[in-house]
């Protein structure tokens, strides 16, 4: 490499990221334990402000969730961090993660364990406290060498594990006019990182019948129970290879002596394809009409796809690759491949922008008590991030 990328490298200290990790890891921010995830917004707003330019916690966005009795409410979040850096420069990026995880406050993982073997048990660490001190230590690396035609933006959101419904305006606003996007989701523990994903959309459907006497006049009832089974069965038949369909759950019910009048059917849909969101809502429609008119019920359906597939198109391609050119001159090999999961990736991409959402640390069993990350990771893929951008940038795009 040149001596301007070698002496770029040579400012990631991975000692301060692994500190920097543990302080972050010990703080319990699972999305909806808001105290929690206050306290990690306001350390992370500490640590980023070593950057230039105006950190912002920005209040969440509306976002509603329907109820097991089929009301309707708003749900809370916490604010979400913004940074924007330089936005008249010539070349403009966009950097995210997420500050959130999947362990509520009550969880009983709440401890890191070092391992002899180089990584570190804890919650988040994989997924994704380990990828913001890889976000920060490359961007602080990219400053150090001097960044003057770099404008960026930072969006840490509060709410990425539970779809970033009350941040998905504040990432499309962030995205626009930027040349690329990196997003520090975990690679896997070889390195792979994720290419195409599909999409994902999740619906409540609530289901109101009549309720009745189960023994004297079942036939004056209209089961929503039933009609629910029914809509479940029914929407499990559009599954097709572009289009996984999983109907997960349905709330209600009423003693077994009372046909029940409410039940609240919970389905997720994973689009492999754009084309493939038209046909799963032609799917709902038909299902929601067929039912309705079978079982003598009323139906309503809240909810909607809040991540579009990314596709592999010629920009991510160019991105993909300028990522595997450096890990080549770093020594590091790069693989990608394509993946059911979802992340804001999605929608950096539905945006028009390239991206690729797995910069992370190296790791694995997110999502679980046996969340690792690998430690020396932090300091190889600071790096990979760090040249990253700085190619970026003498390019003027990726």
């Amino acid at each position: 490499m040149p001596d301007d990328e070698d002496a770029l490298v040579a400012t990631i200290d991975q000692a301060a990221m692994l500190d920097q990790v543990e302080r972050w890891a010990a703080v319990n921010s699972g999305t909806r334990h808001l105290a929690g995830v206050g306290r990690m917004a306001a350390l992370l707003a500490d640590a980023f402000a070593v950057l230039p330019g105006e950190i912002m916690l920005v209040e969440p966005e509306p976002a509603e969730a329907v109820a097991a009795d089929g009301s309707v409410a708003d749900i809370a979040h916490g604010r979400h961090l913004h940074l924007r850096v330089r936005p008249d420069a010539p070349v403009q990026m966009l950097f995210t993660g997420h500050m959130d995880t999947v362990y509520p406050a009550d969880h009983p993982f709440q401890t890191l364990t070092r391992r002899a073997d180089g990584t570190i048990n804890g919650p988040g660490t994989a997924d994704m406290k380990g990828g913001l001190a890889v976000m920060l230590a490359a961007l602080r690396a990219v400053e150090a060498a001097g960044a003057a035609q770099l404008g960026y933006e930072v969006v840490i959101n509060s709410d990425e594990e539970t779809g970033s419904l009350s941040s998905a305006a504040l990432l499309a606003r962030a995205a626009r006019g930027k040349v690329a996007a990196l997003t520090y989701e975990p690679a896997l523990p070889d390195g792979t990182l994720a290419g195409a994903r599909g999409g994902t959309g999740n619906f409540s459907i609530v289901v109101r019948g009549r309720s009745a006497h189960a023994g004297r006049n079942p036939e004056d009832g209209r089961n929503a129970i039933v009609a629910a089974a029914a809509l479940a069965v029914r929407l499990a038949e559009a599954r097709a290879p572009g289009l996984a369909v999983n109907p997960a759950r349905i709330d209600g019910g009423s003693p077994n002596n009372v046909v029940p009048d409410l039940a609240v059917l919970r389905v997720n849909f994973r689009p492999a394809a754009a084309a493939e969101i038209a046909r799963a809502r032609a799917a709902i429609d038909a299902a929601v009409a067929e039912v309705a008119a079978t079982h003598d019920v009323a139906i309503a359906v809240h909810g909607g796809f809040n991540r579009p597939p990314k596709p592999l198109d010629t920009g991510a391609e160019a991105l993909f690759g300028l990522v595997a050119a450096v890990g080549a001159d770093l020594g590091i090999p790069i693989a990608w491949r394509a993946t059911g999961g979802v992340c804001d990736g999605n929608n950096i991409a539905a945006a028009g922008v390239p991206v690729v959402d797995t910069m992370g640390v190296r790791g694995g069993a997110i999502h679980s008590p046996d969340e690792f990350m690998i430690v020396d990771s932090l300091a190889e893929r600071a790096a990979l991030s760090a040249l990253t951008i700085h190619r970026i940038l003498r390019k003027g795009h990726a």
